[in-house]
């Protein structure tokens, strides 16, 4: 028990570092602490994993920055979804301040929210590769320490999906390899102080610890927080869509899809809220305890409909009435908005709660009686199923594209019937679906930026984008500089190795 007991205050050491903003890759833990307690053994090791994933779900700390309201990785996926035209709401508050909604926090060195997201997924990466250069050596089962390392992998490889979206260049397929500057690359706890490398550098050790993660087959793990396998190949799906590396993408998602590990939500299970991991489509989510939520800055706090914080109370979300309009009469997903909510279609918990036009319904809290708890979705085997669809269509597959996409549209839909649209219509519709599916959980900014599309927030067919709420930014070309976060302030003073800024 003692040794548990100090892994898991090391595995805290490892995760907030010193203190320090200057040492934000520090994984060494303190002299106070003997690091060989940690990797002493697998239930040791698996402590300082568990760390790694309950950071993902945790507040912001001062160690990480002075942005406020940011519960973890859930926080930056809310986020970039505001940087999209699809989410919205009806006032200048939050998310506006924070400067992601209007593009000022990106191309702003010092703002809270980039720092934010930058050390975050350091700070994954700092202990991913501590577990990761040590876990061999530990005293346990092959099969727990497999695990273990195929579990830190999946996460390095998710961290630098983002940090390479974020501070790179969007990566083109037909400019290979893609030598644009991005993040720097450390691969090892010993690594400190690193240049920035390629987009093409990141990528490639991305691919390599998904196929390393992959082959080591971690099929058992102990629940849907953990990144197994299954996790890993969709991770691996969406890391190949990104690339415009179809062949495969379709294979990765045709796993996820094929296995059926996750099957696609019942109609009555698509309305509970979107906040319960054992729904049947969850592959990875945040389970957090009440003990464990952060009660007013959680991700239910500024979603979920019901959720009793005072900036969701008063700020409803809301979706763009130009894409509720394309949703099927029949689709339960167009149950998920309400664009003329009342007491009598929309009842709200007290009358203290504000009623939008198009206000979402999506995600409610998971309790009576806790202002703000829920399941946070990290990865959904129906975004595997878009995958599939889009990466056929644009790989000129259309027959199968259409099979791919009726799958799941058939489980939204039932009086759906298959798409015989071909080349880009169908694309389009794959990608109307892509956008009402996975509304809300961190999916469009980066879908803008692969495909090198403008922002356009003036489509709506009625004016319900409120252009105060991202301070009249409503329209950004393709490909704009606005589209590229800036390295924080702090990292290039910190680091003088990162090199130029990014322009």
């Amino acid at each position: 028990m003692k040794k548990i007991f100090y892994s898991a205050i090391l595995a805290t050491v490892i995760l907030g570092g010193s203190g320090c903003k200057k040492d934000y890759l520090q994984t060494t833990p303190t002299d106070k602490i003997d690091s060989k307690d940690i990797f002493s053994s697998t239930a040791n090791a698996s402590v300082a994993l568990n760390g790694i994933y309950r950071y993902m779900f945790e507040r912001t700390t001062t160690t990480t920055s002075n942005a406020q309201g940011k519960p973890g990785v859930a926080g930056i996926l809310l986020g970039i979804d505001f940087m999209g035209e699809d989410l919205h709401q009806a006032a200048a508050t939050w998310f506006t301040s924070t400067g992601e909604g209007n593009y000022i926090a990106a191309r702003t060195d010092n703002a809270a929210s980039n720092l934010y997201y930058y050390r975050t997924f350091f700070r994954m990466i700092g202990n991913a590769n501590y577990i990761i250069d040590n876990i061999d050596a530990v005293e346990g089962l092959a099969t727990d320490k497999s695990r273990i390392k195929a579990e830190a992998l999946t996460l390095r490889a998710y961290a630098y999906s983002y940090l390479v979206q974020f501070y790179g260049t969007r990566y083109n397929p037909d400019a290979k390899p893609n030598n644009q500057l991005s993040v720097p690359l450390p691969l090892k706890s010993t690594d400190t102080k690193m240049p920035r490398v390629s987009v093409e550098a990141v990528y490639t050790a991305i691919v390599a610890d998904l196929d390393a993660a992959i082959a080591l087959n971690a099929v058992s793990v102990p629940n849907k927080t953990h990144a197994g396998v299954w996790v890993a190949r969709g991770l691996r799906a969406r890391v190949a869509l990104t690339m415009g590396d179809y062949t495969n993408a379709i294979k990765y998602a045709k796993e996820v899809v094929d296995g059926n590990v996750f099957p696609l939500m019942s109609q009555a299970d698509y309305q509970t809220g979107f906040n319960n991991i054992n729904l049947s489509e969850y592959m990875w989510g945040a389970n957090p305890t009440t003990e464990q939520g952060d009660t007013f800055g959680s991700f239910f706090a500024q979603i979920a409909y019901n959720a009793n914080s005072s900036y969701q109370r008063a700020t409803p979300k809301m979706i763009n009435s130009k894409l509720y309009d394309l949703i099927s009469l029949t689709d339960v997903r167009k149950k998920m908005w309400e664009p003329s909510p009342t007491a009598t279609n929309f009842p709200l918990p007290l009358p203290t709660f504000v009623r939008r036009s198009y206000m979402t319904r999506k995600f409610s809290v998971k309790a009576v009686g806790d202002p703000s708890l829920g399941d946070v979705p990290w990865m959904r085997s129906a975004e595997m199923h878009l995958i599939l669809a889009e990466a056929y269509a644009r790989s000129g597959q259309d027959a199968l594209a259409q099979t791919a996409l009726f799958t799941l549209v058939s489980k939204r839909d039932l009086s759906a019937v298959k798409s015989t649209k071909t080349g880009a219509a169908l694309v389009d519709e794959i990608m109307v679906n892509r956008r009402v599916e996975l509304w809300g959980e961190g999916f469009r900014y980066l879908d803008l930026k692969r495909l090198n599309l403008p922002l356009d927030r003036t489509i709506a067919n009625v004016p319900n984008y409120v252009p105060a709420s991202v301070a009249n930014v409503l329209q950004i070309p393709a490909g704009d500089p606005r589209f590229l976060f800036l390295i924080p302030r702090d990292e290039i003073n910190a680091n003088p190795n990162l090199g130029p800024q990014n322009p």
